[in-house]
């Protein structure tokens, strides 16, 4: 089998607003091959610049595009062909939106692979449960009346944990205060609660913020408090917090991850779309499972990044959870089909041939950017 092309699917909104919503524009990477067999990827990124870094053409040495680098190879050589996009953009790459690039190319030939062979992606990498803990992921609204709307529903749909983050959370104590109560007495105390600050405090803020949040709430983890580059303060916080610290969504290598952890980090949630693609997430999955610590899928975008981060978390050795986003956009709902249910707050292990998605193509047809 070869691969015959390499596509960069770009769509996006009429309108972007500015929130933190990755499903209002997303890069979809499409490896078609000579026997027919089709796979998908999604880059969480800058998705102009990762579709530069797809369709780039040939160049100097280490400067290439990733589809130019592919054309003709195998896909189901999967660990060569990671090797042959790191080894091609190795002097303008090595990081950044070349990786989540090569994470969606990565993906895609998963894809392929599992199709191959007539087995779902998780069975490629060894499943390790049949069914994995659903937590909703949402926006703050910016009332209590309306938080508390939200959470109720969302609870009503069978979540058993919810996830608020971003909005207006983190600038005024009183407001946090009023829409974390608000969340709480809605769902009560048998819903798991985690918050996303949204990287808005210094270290002696989150850490005063966080005993609190801990201590009044219950909160299961506290996510992204700094910023993240502030390294050292992530070694601070989880010293000091009453409760496992969350961050890692905006790195891209093993290396990184490994030194969340050994600052002390509880919970690392590598992106697939961001870090590399299933090719390092597994890597940073046994990483976490090593030292005792949670690898939690961070996932925002379309249902491409959705399933293939559900397949990775059935396989993973230290993931509890997948992250289900809710969000109002086409890119999120309608794009793909085959992203599994959520019941129960469960979510079922799809078992189709790779990915087991399809696109939508009339949603590709409305939304792609010539």
């Amino acid at each position: 089998m070869k691969i015959t092309s390499v596509e960069a699917l770009h769509l996006r909104l009429p309108r972007v607003e500015m929130k933190a919503d990755g499903t209002q524009e997303v890069l979809i990477a499409r490896i078609c091959t000579d026997t027919g067999l089709v796979g998908h990827g999604e880059a969480v990124s800058c998705s102009t610049v990762a579709r530069a870094i797809i369709e780039a053409p040939r160049s100097a040495p280490f400067r290439h595009g990733l589809g130019a680098a592919l054309i003709g190879l195998d896909p189901c050589e999967v660990a060569a062909r990671w090797a042959d996009m790191y080894e091609a953009s190795r002097w303008y790459g090595r990081r950044g939106a070349v990786m989540h690039a090569i994470a969606a190319v990565d993906t895609a030939l998963w894809d392929i692979l599992g199709q191959d062979r007539g087995q779902p992606c998780h069975a490629l990498w060894g499943t390790k449960r049949r069914s994995i803990r659903a937590y909703a992921s949402v926006l703050f609204p910016d009332t209590p009346t309306e938080a508390a709307e939200l959470a109720q529903d969302l609870a009503g749909r069978g979540f058993t944990a919810l996830k608020f983050g971003w909005g207006r959370f983190g600038r005024d104590q009183a407001h946090d205060h009023a829409i974390l109560c608000a969340i709480r007495d809605a769902v009560g105390e048998d819903v798991d609660l985690m918050v996303d600050a949204g990287r808005v405090w210094d270290v002696e803020t989150a850490i005063a913020r966080a005993r609190k949040l801990f201590e009044e709430f219950a909160i299961l983890w506290l996510e992204e408090p700094l910023r993240e580059d502030d390294l050292d303060g992530y070694r601070q916080l989880s010293a000091a917090a009453p409760g496992r610290i969350a961050c890692g969504e905006t790195e891209e290598t093993l290396a990184q991850f490994i030194d969340l952890l050994e600052r002390g980090v509880a919970v690392v949630q590598p992106d697939i779309g961001r870090a590399g693609g299933p090719s390092v997430c597994m890597r940073i999955s046994e990483a976490a499972a090593a030292r005792d610590r949670w690898c939690v899928p961070h996932c925002f975008g379309s249902g491409v990044n959705l399933v293939s981060s559900i397949h990775w978390a059935a396989a993973a050795p230290a993931a509890p959870f997948i992250e289900y986003p809710f969000t109002e956009s086409p890119l999120r709902n309608a794009l793909v089909d085959g992203i599994p249910p959520m019941r129960d707050g469960q979510v079922t292990l799809p078992e189709a041939a790779g990915l087991g998605i399809t696109l939508d193509e009339a949603v590709v047809a409305r939304f792609r950017v010539a």
